[in-house]
């Protein structure tokens, strides 16, 4: 079926003033006397965002009272400092996961992608 343009008007849904939220977890810690630190997060304004309707899902209600809110566990941080953040962190769990890949390898597993291709 062929969709022209002023039929997708109707399928479009325009979300306004977006606002995309990341969040660094809290660093897990060790030791049992160590004081526990809280996560960030940062907003970051995306603008106005259009979307075809079809893939629209309603997942829940805003309380617009708390929306404002910082999240309970973290504080608010630079966009920079958190982006910073993350990618070291998953640098960390990228390194961890290949560490674990190769010692399941020496002991004869095989992940996904990580098997002898037999062409024939």
């Amino acid at each position: 079926m062929f969709t022209t343009a002023a039929q997708l008007l109707d399928l479009t849904d325009i979300l306004q003033s977006t606002i995309e939220r990341i969040f660094v977890a809290p660093p897990t810690t060790q030791t049992p006397d160590a004081v526990a630190q809280p996560g960030l997060y940062a907003d970051i304004p995306r603008g106005v965002f259009l979307v075809r309707g079809e893939n629209v899902l309603l997942l829940g209600e805003i309380d617009l009272d708390k929306d404002d809110d910082p999240p309970p566990g973290y504080e608010k941080a630079e966009v920079e400092l958190v982006h910073k953040l993350a990618k070291e962190k998953k640098a960390r769990d990228a390194k961890k996961d290949k560490n674990r890949l190769k010692k399941l390898a020496e002991l004869g597993f095989e992940g996904e992608n990580s098997g002898e291709m037999l062409l024939g």
